[in-house]
């Protein structure tokens, strides 16, 4: 009776060892995309900033410009590296244009639309070429 028992230990040993190894490729699976997830999630904050540095950049020209009936003195490409730090890997391309203009008492105001896009290709706005593109849009108006 024994003898035709032997061996069965072995089929569930291989049993298990099999499942455990599913399970462990599972989870490094699961923790691979977490990771990728979170540093995308980073670079879309990053991209953000970007353009947000580029919005600050065109309030201060607008403010600056003594002549503020152009609105060309505020557009303006960034290039990757230009901006330096965490922003390197971004180029960023800020537009302006001029709304209108109002007179209110004895001052003349300006009115703009601002909008800087920035992305991890070499120009914004790109098309996204592999699976890593980021892009972020802001867009604000501004008067003067």
């Amino acid at each position: 009776m024994r003898k035709r028992q032997h061996g069965f230990s072995i089929i569930t040993a291989i049993f298990l060892l099999v499942v455990l190894a599913g399970l462990g490729a599972a989870m490094v699976t699961l923790s691979t995309s977490q990771n990728q997830s979170s540093a995308m999630d980073v670079m879309g904050s990053r991209a953000y900033q970007a353009a947000r540095a580029g919005i600050e950049w065109a309030a201060y020209q607008i403010i600056n410009n003594p002549t503020p009936s152009t609105a060309a003195s505020c557009a303006q490409t960034f290039a990757q590296g230009s901006l330096g730090g965490t922003l390197s890997p971004f180029a960023v391309t800020v537009t302006c244009s001029k709304i209108s203009s109002a007179v209110t008492g004895d001052s003349l105001n300006y009115f703009y639309y601002v909008s800087a896009v920035a992305c991890t290709a070499s120009t914004c706005p790109g098309t996204p070429s592999d699976a890593n593109y980021i892009e972020r849009s802001i867009s604000t108006k501004f008067g003067k």
